[in-house]
């Protein structure tokens, strides 16, 4: 049987996440959403997700430390950022530390796709 990769959103705007879960969903993969770093880290699904889309600010946890979190806790989920305030220094830091994306909101979905392209790919080596 085949195995359906798990997307997980992290991401403290609601909007966003209902939006990225259906874009997600309609890919053919299976998502999980979160409105916070703390509930993704404390749920069952930071072991099992094949990528991680995540807002770099978020209240709380950010997603840079988020990244360094698990990272710290030998988890190897490839991550894409996403943030509507792109900052040149986040993003030198999050590539340095292995994402495979950093996108400004708003992005276009041939982005976020070709970052998740990327991001199954290394996942499945």
């Amino acid at each position: 049987m085949s195995h359906t990769p798990v997307i997980a959103i992290v991401d403290d705007d609601e909007s966003f996440r209902h939006a990225t879960i259906s874009f997600i969903r309609s890919l053919g993969y299976s998502a999980a959403a979160f409105p916070s770093a703390d509930a993704f880290i404390n749920s069952n699904v930071v072991e099992n997700a094949d990528c991680l889309i995540t807002d770099v600010q978020m209240p709380g946890m950010s997603g840079i430390e988020l990244q360094n979190y698990l990272i710290a806790q030998g988890y190897r989920v490839p991550i894409i950022f996403v943030t509507a305030f792109p900052e040149m220094e986040a993003r030198g830091n999050a590539l340095r530390a292995g994402a495979v994306g950093f996108l400004g909101k708003p992005f276009g979905d041939e982005n976020l796709i070709s970052c998740l392209n990327k991001a199954l790919a290394i996942r499945t080596r």
